[in-house]
């Protein structure tokens, strides 16, 4: 290993920060350099395929209530205060940003810049300083990676400082315990410590986008995944963790445009990030061929653990924790779209894993439905999946990333309803859950199917069939659709007793209305009368 000269970053710019470097500093290492530097200070192994695996340590997700945003001019009065934009006084942040610096100049660090938004017009340079060489290999792979030559003149916006082995004192600083990311949008600077979870760098990026793009640049930011097919036409697929967001927008056929974090322009979708960061838990070449290939050289595994006696990945194993992952820049995908820029998208799906078997496996919305379903951001947790969890529970989070968004949810469901009426978007809410019944009852949609109606879909096949009101829900339903059975595209022909369908349907109805109870002060009536009638 060696360390940064000058001419590569300035001391005097670390320095700036508060940082006075008394050993080494590691400036845009390689991958490779940054795997060895991990395998030499113990902090990782090398699995069979050679990816670095390594464990996060105590925290192996993040820890929303322990993220907190200044409360200052900027974000007073813009913020969405609630249980996941929590506030904290200046003083805390620039009190722990004091004891962060120290703790950072007496150790090696590894410094990386970088940026965000692939679209140039909306660039944000970053530079990243981290305690652990690993950390930094997950900045590289996630992050948008400048060209040599852009380096020379490179002027970062925004900051993180990232230390896991530093701990605050809850007592003197504000905190809610030792762990802590803190976001100062004045100074421009996140800082975070006492968690390894890499997570917690992304997401502090894509939080603060948030806030920029549509408060400042009248971009919607967007938590989904997007491809685009050779027509130019791009397609955005919305859904929380288990609906099928990574695997349906992974379609061979199409250019992946990125599987996380976007922003809509007037013109363009463009990726926020340079990787992806892929849940590995039961993970298949069969099932999801381009996450398994990127597992290789230059690939951060988090939480896994070997099969006994070997180096071979146990992707079963929960023994860790379930949330675990893989990070990979976006180059390691076959068909992955460079730059990772599309056109204004002609179709948008809504999913949701429906273990209630209660909503269609598609159905077309009208614009107020959308809005008020992206605000509700609906799937729900099958028996099983959390300690106590014995029947499917709903599960809502606002514009399907609810403790990502500073602003209050109707802003960027205000900005999704007025470009999807101006570009004349479909928008499609896709049921990849059950069918016949509830979790234990039904059966889990056949993912054929729902390829063949997300297709169908984007073929414009869908365009010219009938298609029938659902009675709760309102959304209409296909008749028809190639490729699919009939008798599956209404749910409630599905039930063996239509009664007790028709009993669910309004028990989940009432679900959707008593947690969209705390937006509709902040909404359009439109969005409200799009509610569900029981």
């Amino acid at each position: 290993m060696s360390a940064t000269t000058m001419a590569e970053v300035p001391i005097s710019a670390l320095e700036a920060l508060g940082i006075k470097p008394a050993k080494q500093v590691f400036y845009q290492h390689s991958p490779q350099q940054l795997t060895e530097a991990a395998l030499a200070l113990g902090m990782g192994e090398l699995n069979d395929t050679g990816a670095l695996v390594i464990h996060t340590g105590k925290f192996t997700g993040r820890s929303p209530k322990d993220r907190f945003f200044v409360k200052d001019a900027i974000t007073e009065k813009a913020v969405y205060w609630n249980d996941f934009n929590q506030p904290i006084e200046e003083k805390y942040f620039d009190q722990l940003y004091q004891k962060i610096t120290a703790y950072l100049s007496n150790k090696d660090m590894w410094v990386r810049d970088c940026y965000a938004c692939a679209d140039p017009v909306y660039r944000l340079n970053i530079r990243v300083i981290n305690g652990m060489p690993q950390n930094n290999l997950f900045v590289y792979n996630m992050f948008l990676r400048p060209k040599p030559e852009e380096l020379k003149d490179f002027k970062p916006e925004w900051h993180i400082l990232q230390a896991p082995t530093f701990f605050a004192d809850p007592a003197a600083d504000g905190t809610r315990q030792e762990n802590f990311v803190l976001v100062s949008f004045t100074k421009k600077i996140i800082i975070i410590g006492g968690t390894g979870y890499t997570g917690e760098i992304k997401k502090g990026i894509f939080s603060i986008l948030n806030f920029i793009l549509p408060h400042q640049k009248n971009v919607l930011s967007m938590h989904c995944s997007a491809n685009m097919g050779d027509a130019g036409d791009t397609a955005i697929f919305f859904g929380l963790s288990g609906t099928g967001k990574t695997t349906l927008s992974a379609d061979p056929s199409r250019k992946l445009i990125g599987d996380d974090e976007h922003g809509w322009t007037d013109e363009t979708v463009f990726n926020f990030e340079g990787g992806c960061y892929a849940k590995t838990i039961d993970l298949s070449e069969e099932k999801e061929p381009e996450i398994y290939r990127a597992i290789r050289p230059g690939a951060l595994v988090e939480n896994t653990t070997f099969i006994e006696g070997t180096n071979k990945i146990d992707f079963a194993s929960k023994k860790i924790t379930e949330n675990t992952r893989v990070s990979y820049p976006l180059y390691f995908i076959s068909n992955a779209l460079e730059p990772s820029i599309g056109k204004t998208p002609k179709n948008i799906f809504f999913l949701t894993a429906d273990a209630y078997g209660i909503l269609p496996p598609i159905s077309k919305l009208t614009a107020g439905q959308a809005m008020y379903q992206f605000i509700s951001g609906y799937t729900a947790k099958v028996a099983g999946t959390e300690e106590g969890v014995t029947e499917p529970k709903a599960t809502f989070s606002a514009c399907f990333g609810a403790p990502f968004l500073p602003l209050h949810p109707g802003e960027y469901a205000k900005m999704l309803g007025e470009k999807m009426t101006r570009h004349k978007v479909n928008v499609w809410m896709v049921n990849t859950g059950w069918s016949g019944g509830p979790y234990g009852v039904g059966k889990r949609m056949k993912l054929d199917y729902t390829r063949a109606m997300i297709t169908a879909a984007l073929d414009g096949k869908l365009n010219d069939v009938d298609f029938t009101e659902h009675p709760v829900f309102g959304m209409l339903m296909p008749t028809s659709c190639p490729d699919v059975p009939a008798e599956v595209l209404n749910p409630r022909n599905t039930w063996a007793n239509k009664e007790d369908y028709d009993i669910k349907a309004k028990e989940l109805a009432g679900q959707f209305i008593k947690n969209f109870e705390k937006y509709a002060s902040g909404v359009q009536p439109e969005i409200l009368a799009a509610a569900p009638r029981i």
